[in-house]
């Protein structure tokens, strides 16, 4: 059985620029990460402002699902991966036709808000509409601060998340990570989770990680290329 962990390497091929790549959002803009800590968010009006209408223009919402998102849906739809953990916001893998109950968002999804009031929720869509006028949107009921549904720095993960991704990572025969560096913890771990319980560990990433000298497989392709290819041997 395998368990895939997936991270923004794998949607730059649909037009998502990745976080800390040469040609990354923070690499360009270092600027930006302080509009993902959840203190900014929270405690600056302009900051607020400011991530809400970078979310409103992030390609998520017209991006499309890449030969590699689809290949991994096959991998699913086989029977050979019952768990797709993925660092990635965008929603592609089930846009790709990866079930719902298969993916696991670790860092959370921009489909959603939330109120940190209340705890009303929406479709992030509805929140985008009323940008225009009301640049910091409220919660209808509370007038609390919205906010997407994705994991800021200073927000602990689900730990019904982190229970079931261990749990995949310990019960599989190989743990393949695509497209993620590696560097964030506590999803980073879980690498190592899998090789403590005796699997396998494979990494498709453009870059080295902290983690290669422990894989049996490293592969540095183009994700798009290399992970059909892949699919294609183990489903063979």
């Amino acid at each position: 059985m395998i368990t895939l962990l997936t991270g923004a390497g794998l949607s730059t091929a649909a037009g998502i620029p990745d976080f800390r790549g040469p040609d990354g959002v923070w690499t360009r803009h270092p600027e930006k990460a302080r509009l993902l800590e959840l203190d900014a968010f929270v405690g600056d009006p302009a900051s607020r402002e400011q991530g809400w209408r970078d979310w409103a223009a992030h390609p998520a919402w017209s991006a499309r699902p890449s030969p590699a998102h689809r290949a991994l849906a096959r991998l699913v739809a086989a029977g050979a991966c019952r768990d797709v953990l993925t660092q990635n916001i965008d929603g592609l893998h089930q846009a790709a036709g990866t079930p719902d109950d298969a993916v696991v968002e670790m860092h959370g999804s921009l489909a959603a808000a939330s109120c940190l009031g209340c705890g009303f929720a929406c479709p992030t869509r509805e929140v985008i509409a009323r940008l225009v006028a009301e640049p910091d949107p409220r919660c209808p009921y509370c007038r609390g601060i919205l906010k997407p549904d994705v994991v800021y720095f200073g927000e602990a993960l689900r730990s019904e998340d982190l229970e079931r991704a261990s749990r995949a990572a310990r019960s599989c025969d190989l743990f393949v990570a695509i497209g993620t560096t590696l560097q964030v913890y506590p999803v980073a771990a879980l690498a190592g989770e899998a090789l403590a319980a005796g699997a396998a560990l494979a990494i498709i990433n453009a870059s080295p990680t902290s983690w290669d000298r422990d894989a049996s497989l490293v592969v540095r392709d183009p994700i798009e290329e290399a992970v059909p290819a892949l699919v294609d041997e183990w489903l063979g």
